[in-house]
């Protein structure tokens, strides 16, 4: 009896050590939570997880800030490079555009060159050949005879004394001419104004034996009726015939033996061109 006490006494002794162990912690943390640092050192365990967490916050959000900046940094440095791109393309482009302008200058200014040295060589060939002329015209007395008027190709005289028709022709054969023969409006300009000072009458080589036969030069071809307009023309024939003079720059008609001044006419001597 006394052993099962003592065994009972032991067992409680020992079943009661480890109730006494768990009170004795729950008695330390209860004494742990009636401490007076208790509630100081919770307020700072609370402060530092608090100050952790927005210490992390905060490096979170400086995280996405530097992450949005990155991103902004990208999207610029692209659009950088396109800019970049275009301006090269459009340097290229332009630098196409001046070498082929440059180009184009040159193949103008190469032709223009050409150009000036052909003319340069025809003015060399032209001052060549004007050398030879003046070669030429050292022993050239003139187109015209001393005397005679020069009107492009041909020379004129104009006498001194006045004749019949007949005579005057006679005269101008002497000379190795002929009697004034107009072919065109510019001779009878120059015949007109050649005698503009003078109101005496000058027998040309136009004539006619009858009323209705047509008018003649010397040499047989027959007057263009567009230049001139011959007036005075007398209704009766002439044995003699009917010869033309001019006066005053007019043209008139009248009997072959009257007198009047002539002008003989002959081709002028020009020098050949080469």
């Amino acid at each position: 009896m006394n052993l099962e006490m003592t065994f009972d006494g032991k067992m409680k002794s020992v079943n009661e050590q480890p109730d006494q162990k768990s009170c004795h912690k729950k008695a330390k943390g209860l004494l742990f939570l009636l401490s007076p640092w208790w509630c100081p050192a919770a307020m700072v365990l609370i402060i530092v997880c608090l100050g952790l967490s927005v210490t992390l916050i905060l490096q979170w959000m400086q995280l996405l800030q530097v992450s949005d900046l990155l991103k902004q940094y990208q999207a610029n440095l692209t659009h950088q490079e396109h800019i970049l791109e275009g301006q090269i393309l459009a340097q290229q482009q332009a630098t196409n555009a001046s070498e082929k302008k440059l180009k184009e200058t040159i193949d103008t200014l190469t032709l223009e060159l050409q150009e000036k040295s052909k003319e340069q060589e025809k003015l060399l060939q032209q001052n060549v050949n004007l050398q030879e002329a003046l070669q030429r015209a050292e022993n050239f007395s003139g187109p015209c005879p001393e005397d005679w008027l020069w009107h492009k190709e041909n020379c004129y005289l104009f006498s001194s004394e006045s004749s019949y028709w007949t005579k005057s022709q006679e005269t101008c054969l002497s000379l190795d001419a002929q009697m004034l023969q107009i072919n065109s409006v510019d001779d009878l300009n120059f015949i007109s104004q050649a005698t503009s000072h003078s109101t005496s009458p000058f027998w040309m080589g136009l004539h006619r034996k009858k009323q209705n036969e047509p008018w003649l030069w010397e040499n047989g071809s027959p007057l263009r009726p567009h230049l001139f307009k011959i007036r005075g023309i007398p209704s009766q024939t002439h044995p003699s015939g009917t010869c033309v003079y001019i006066q005053e720059g007019a043209v008139f008609a009248d009997n072959c033996i009257l007198t009047a001044f002539s002008i003989c006419q002959k081709q002028a001597k020009l020098l050949p061109m080469h």
